[in-house]
């Protein structure tokens, strides 16, 4: 095995062919991923079979998360197009905020959204109506993207009941109600960020949502749109199931431990909710289109979800072969040491997101990393907590299934992903961290 140095500079040698490969030359994104993660593996010095055991691995635990609910949502996403529903939605949305501020309506759902929802889950599940607001308002889909992607983004890593920063919290004793508390208000000016870089720099990308139907054409075909209830009702439903499983399995138990809870956790479980999302989404068609909604478009959404998971996949599959080099390992001991205060936490936390892709290995690592340093260090448990999940938004690229979610359903391509969406997280994680450094003034 090469040392750690080393397999940081392969790293990056690996990211800029990806971006070279993909971008500049088009070539497709799942053979430059599986192909990177081979030669990448190889030269690090894994051993073969090792490195095709660490490329299944990463395809298959990444999709086993996110596969289901990637195609649940292509499918109910599909619908909601189909039926109007998207449309309904999008005008109810324009005439509260107008059209200039349809960005700003994604960023603010986001931040809600994902704070009892992954945020990779509340993206398949907002981007039907992303989309429509983007053809709707005329606002290129960078721009929709990156704000939906960054407020998403800033509760995940930030704010319980999302497991990574619970875990952190548990790992470093920190009150969860104070760590809620915080992440919360560290959240708004980092996703915020995240919405002045979408307006202020994607929108330089000119992007079309991919619509299969103009909303005139929906229109003559229905006759009428959905109203503005039903149309909402497969997105917020599934939303409400998982926000009440998180609830339920909250430390103090508010719901007990028996039966009900069970149940709160079965129905809330993104896969579950996702499914009873696709059922309930068929209370749009009307009855001449059932037929055809059932197997045809059902059929075009797993088609469109085929790309998206073999690229969400490969892209786990480069993950996993990172984590199996000894970068992880590298920073932690080189790291730890450094006296830097609460930015100690935070730079651990990007170091490791950033090498190796997953924000909640970044966060969970990082907390036992600085559990037995708190004391020393003198850092307050809960701002720690929050710190580390500022850092693990620093910086989102080709090794994070979040990036390739994110892309693929807005129709980014990979070269245009890197100049907008991933500077965005580099800027939102570092504004996260400003905030978090103005709460340690007032926090002890």
């Amino acid at each position: 095995m090469v040392s750690g140095v080393v397999a940081l500079l392969l790293l990056l040698l690996a990211v800029i062919l990806i971006i070279i490969l993909t971008g500049r030359y088009k070539m497709n994104a799942f053979l430059v991923l599986i192909g990177v993660s081979f030669v990448f593996g190889l030269l690090i010095g894994l051993k073969p079979l090792d490195v095709i055991a660490g490329i299944k691995n990463g395809f298959g635990g990444t999709l086993t998360n996110i596969g289901i609910v990637i195609v649940a949502g292509t499918i109910m996403g599909t619908i909601l197009e189909k039926t109007g529903a998207a449309l309904s939605m999008t005008q109810a949305i324009l005439k509260l905020v107008g059209k200039s501020r349809a960005p700003l309506a994604m960023n603010v759902a986001g931040y809600i959204v994902s704070i009892p929802v992954f945020c990779d889950s509340g993206y398949v599940i907002l981007n039907p109506l992303n989309k429509a607001l983007a053809k709707e308002s005329g606002i290129s889909m960078a721009v929709m993207a990156v704000a939906l992607s960054t407020g998403l983004y800033a509760t995940h890593t930030m704010v319980p009941p999302t497991p990574g920063p619970i875990a952190a919290a548990s790992a470093l004793g920190a009150d969860l109600g104070k760590v809620i508390l915080l992440g919360l208000i560290a959240a708004i000016p980092a996703s915020l960020a995240g919405l002045l870089w979408a307006t202020k720099f994607a929108k330089r990308y000119e992007i079309e949502p991919e619509i299969h139907e103009t909303y005139s054409e929906i229109v003559k075909k229905f006759g009428k749109l959905p109203g503005t209830f039903l149309s909402f009702l497969p997105i917020v439903l599934p939303i409400a199931l998982i926000l009440l499983k998180s609830v339920a399995e909250f430390p103090s138990k508010p719901f007990g431990n028996g039966g009900f809870r069970i149940f709160l956790s079965f129905i809330g479980d993104p896969v579950t909710a996702l499914i009873i999302g696709v059922l309930v989404s068929l209370l749009l068609v009307q009855k001449g289109e059932l037929k055809n909604a059932i197997s045809g478009w059902m059929g075009e959404g797993i088609k469109e979800s085929a790309i998206i998971l073999v690229i969400t996949g490969a892209g786990g599959a480069f993950g996993q072969i990172i984590k199996a080099s000894p970068i992880t390992e590298f920073i932690k001991t080189n790291m730890a040491g450094m006296q830097l205060g609460i930015f100690l936490p935070f730079i651990i936390s990007a170091a490791l997101k950033t090498a190796q892709g997953s924000s909640t290995v970044a966060i969970v690592t990082t907390a036992g990393i600085m559990a037995p340093l708190l004391q020393t260090l003198g850092l307050d448990p809960a701002l720690t907590t929050i710190a580390i999940g500022a850092g693990s938004m620093v910086v989102s690229h080709a090794n994070d299934s979040y990036f390739w979610v994110v892309s693929q359903f807005s129709g980014m391509p990979v070269n245009i992903a890197y100049k907008a969406y991933t500077s965005a997280t580099a800027i939102e994680g570092a504004v996260a961290f400003i905030a978090i450094l103005i709460l340690s003034l007032f926090v002890h």
